[in-house]
């Protein structure tokens, strides 16, 4: 059952796809298939029975063939509008930025990269989210990935680090390697509609991990880890197929 929440929710599907040539070369990556059914499909279904149920969806790379696919399904019964980021691709936070008419107003909202699926339920980390009452909520976890979130003891963030080229970034100069954990970000997040406030010096095309390390040291941006958490990002070939094997009792379907 559909639950009646109506809270907001922004999916990320303006990526060219590139880890998915050459099917992306024709399509959209959130139109390709898993199960049978677009990738944005099974997840309008989840954030649907989520009670997410006004999303707003990036377009960039094939726009039009999202578009149409939204309207020949009838934006699957639910509010849906469409950020078109067709003159300039601008990364997650630019794209967030760029959605603020549709974002923006009284409550949090949650942001999902159309490529992942996981075992997440989405209104818990939205409740959690609140309860908290944190500037943003990030769901990570312990696996493995070449560049990754350091949170301190608080669970607070302070740092990233690419992990192949020993690269770091710290919010405050006063933390230690030691003193931090490191998480592989999840690609799903709740954000307090305060950062709009917040975005005032940046402008076009950024990073929201950049725009969240700026912030950090002056507001909670909090890991959220979920127990016995499956999770795949399918935004490669070599996912799609495991995916469909092991993870195919996660995917929703109307």
């Amino acid at each position: 059952m559909q639950k009646s929440n109506n809270h907001k929710a922004m999916i990320f599907a303006a990526g060219m796809g590139t880890r998915l040539k050459p099917v992306t070369d024709n399509l959209p990556k959130a139109l390709v298939p898993i199960a049978g059914k677009p990738m944005l499909e099974h997840l309008i279904n989840k954030l649907k029975l989520s009670g997410f149920t006004q999303i707003v969806i990036n377009v960039h790379h094939f726009a039009d063939m999202i578009i149409d696919f939204i309207n020949r399904n009838n934006n699957f019964g639910i509010d849906i509008y469409i950020s078109d980021e067709r003159s300039c691709l601008l990364d997650t936070g630019g794209g967030i930025k760029h959605a603020a008419d549709f974002l923006q107003g009284g409550e949090p909202f949650l942001v999902h990269n159309v490529d992942i699926i996981s075992n997440v339920n989405l209104d818990d980390i939205y409740k959690k989210h609140c309860a908290d009452n944190s500037f943003a909520t990030l769901l990570v976890s312990k696996r493995k990935t070449s560049r990754c979130l350091l949170f301190n003891a608080a669970g607070k963030l302070c740092g990233w680090q690419n992990k192949l080229t020993k690269e770091l970034k710290w919010s405050n100069s006063q933390f230690a390697y030691s003193d931090c954990t490191d998480y592989a970000f999840g690609g799903i997040h709740v954000i307090s509609p305060e950062i709009f406030n917040c975005f005032n010096n940046w402008d076009g095309k950024f990073s929201i991990i950049d725009f969240y390390l700026s912030q950090a040291q002056k507001q909670d941006i909090c890991a959220y880890i979920p127990q016995q958490l499956r999770l795949i990002d399918i935004g490669k070939q070599e996912s799609l197929l495991q995916a469909e094997k092991e993870y195919s009792d996660l995917l929703v379907n109307d």
